[in-house]
């Protein structure tokens, strides 16, 4: 790996020339001559950078990506457990400590750079730049297991369609009699009930253990490729499409959260589980691991440290207010989370109502709230074969948003680095992401067999939960402390013709780096390994497994750092000077040309001199 870098500002003697040839897939090519970089002269070569259309394309493909399937069956939950209504004030705090400034960090990154993570983060602060590198492959890691939630929901969605709900009853093949029943078996821990059969018997076909493969089963097996089919078709064309197709799959949940909101406070045992959800625990907030969880829930809930708001923002026009951007996305994430926790624990007021049992008999989160829990409660509900395939549509277009930008981030990555040799390979965008989402399919492979729900939950927790932390450490150390908050605070100035205010520079400097080194070090000491449901426990050589796969990710931080300190001359100390130095040109590139497309000045990860 090289790293090719361009110090001279705009206006300087550099010559950007547009070819006035145009490839096969009708990108114009860009070349930049005469740079000056670290090692001998290289080649440059740049590409017209596509842009939002509109404004709204880019925050409803923001919302959408942070408003996923954790804000329905994981904050409810996480805050019933932490306080209730006491819980919303760490929550709120982490919110406008934590979440708002990091986003918009991140949102300034991509939009001054106009470079997806990888090459961004690499000339904010060189040293780092593994960083980059690392949340795109936590990203597409994550993209490859999150889409077999989009394969269960697909599964759900066409048997919902039937005179009655196959979940709803024990009269089927797959139950078993024994120890089936049709509501919420409550104390008896030998029972199951319907729905949880028909997850674990009939969706799943589920072996006794990892160690089990069981084959593939041959229906997931073709909803897989069916969900990664309309990804592609919803992607393929880059920000043109997906600023599109974001305009229903971000906002159909609304208009089903509201629905379901106004049917359920009508059902009896509603408000019971209401005020389950607000009832405050004032004695919980003495609690370090409440506050720890609401920081928690808001990095993984707005997506920081995953590289896709980086990557989305790098499509953004110059000047974009992303200021105004930033407090859209979050607030309006942060109330899709409390609005999902008033639809949630209505419907879990009234199965407790029905079965006469109390609320934390049913309450749980995770994918057995949605697959499990909420089938149960359409099952008794007026109107069930209505509700039921809406509600499962919704999530389909919930994880849809998500999805859009994990793959995006490994399209961009990719177009940013190897963008003028893959276009002679490939001809054209097209094609590339097509093999990005084979590829994703075929990794998903492994989560469809009978198995599959043992890899899918190793995967979750050393990806989302272990890895996750340590990425998010190390950006916001990169950025914040090497590269400064006077340079951020350029940044921002140049780009929105203000400096941030006092909030922001006091939360980058001091706040946000005290929180996410808290998160992380208390992760550390209140780790545990893997579990799936309350009993089984994953082998030894599962757990090791389990350790490569967060490796995959977080190993490239000090590979990118050791190769930086390798490709320079000197000594160590002039070394690691120069690997501090950020090679981000601070001065306004607004003056720029137009025809220089979005980036004002090219930057190769994987370059090699001439």
């Amino acid at each position: 790996m090289g790293m090719g870098r361009h110090t001279k500002p705009p206006g300087s003697s550099s010559r950007l020339d547009a070819d006035s040839e145009e490839d096969a897939g009708g990108v114009e090519s860009l070349k930049l001559e005469d740079v000056e970089v670290v090692e001998g002269a290289v080649q440059l070569h740049q590409q017209q950078r596509e842009t939002w259309t509109r404004r709204l394309e880019f925050v409803l493909a923001s919302v959408g990506y942070a408003v996923g399937l954790g804000n329905v069956w994981r904050f409810p939950y996480l805050c019933y457990r932490s306080g209730g209504g006491a819980f919303l004030i760490p929550y709120i705090i982490m919110l406008f400590v934590c979440g708002i400034p990091l986003l918009f960090m991140e949102y300034a990154i991509g939009q001054y750079t106009r470079l997806g993570p990888v090459h961004g983060l690499a000339k904010i602060c060189p040293l780092f730049k593994g960083v980059g590198l690392a949340t795109v492959v936590i990203s597409f890691v994550l993209a490859t297991y999150y889409n077999v939630l989009m394969t269960w929901a697909l599964y759900y969605l066409f048997n919902s369609f039937g005179s009655n709900l196959p979940w709803q009853s024990c009269n089927n093949t797959w139950n078993a009699l024994s120890n089936c029943s049709t509501g919420f078996p409550g104390n008896a821990t030998h029972l199951q009930s319907a729905s949880q059969q028909f997850f674990d018997r009939k969706l799943l076909e589920m072996t006794r253990g990892i160690e089990d493969a069981g084959g593939v089963r041959w229906e997931l097996l073709g909803l897989l490729a069916l969900a990664w089919l309309i990804i592609y078709f919803c992607i393929f064309k880059g920000v043109k499409s997906t600023g599109k197709v974001v305009y229903f799959t971000a906002t159909f949940p609304y208009f089903m959260l509201f629905a379901l909101l106004i049917n359920n406070v009508q059902l009896p045992g509603a408000k019971t589980g209401i005020l389950y959800f607000l009832m405050p625990n004032w004695s919980k907030l003495r609690e370090v691991q409440v506050w720890v969880n609401a920081a928690a829930q808001i990095f993984n809930s707005i997506g920081i440290a995953f590289g896709s708001m980086i990557s989305m923002a790098s499509y953004n026009k110059y000047n974009n207010n992303i200021l105004r951007d930033t407090f859209v996305v979050s607030l309006a994430n942060s109330a899709t989370s409390i609005l999902a926790g008033f639809v949630i624990f209505s419907a879990i007021g009234y199965m407790a109502h029905i079965h006469n049992l109390p609320v934390e008999d049913i309450a749980t989160d995770g994918p057995g709230l949605v697959f499990v829990v909420y089938p149960e409660a359409f099952s008794t509900m007026p109107v069930s074969q209505l509700w039921a395939p809406l509600f499962f549509f919704m999530l389909l277009c919930l994880g849809l948003d998500s999805e859009f930008a994990m793959v995006e981030v490994a399209v961009t990555c990719i177009m940013d680095g190897f963008g003028v040799k893959v276009l002679r390979v490939f001809k054209r965008k097209e094609l590339l992401v097509l093999v990005v989402c084979l590829v994703g399919f075929l990794l998903g492979i492994p989560h469809i067999t009978r198995g599959g729900i043992y890899v899918f939950q190793l995967m979750d927790h050393y990806t989302a939960v272990v890895s996750l932390m340590f990425l998010a450490f190390f950006e916001v150390f990169a950025v914040t402390v090497i590269f400064g908050v006077p340079r951020i605070c350029v940044m921002v100035e140049n780009m929105l013709g203000k400096r941030p205010n006092l909030y922001f520079r006091v939360c980058w400097k001091f706040l946000s780096p005290m929180l996410v080194l808290g998160i992380l070090i208390s992760s550390i000491i209140q780790y545990t390994p893997a579990r799936y449901g309350k009993s089984y426990t994953y082998p030894l050589w599962a757990e090791v497994l389990g350790w490569f796969i967060s490796l995959i990710s977080i190993i490239w931080i000090p590979l990118g750092a050791a190769h930086e300190l390798f490709r320079n001359k000197g000594s160590l100390l002039q070394r690691l000077k120069v690997a501090l130095t950020p090679t981000v040109d601070l001065e306004p590139i607004h003056a720029l040309p137009e025809k220089q497309g979005v980036n004002s000045e090219s930057v190769t990860f994987f370059s090699s001199s001439q």
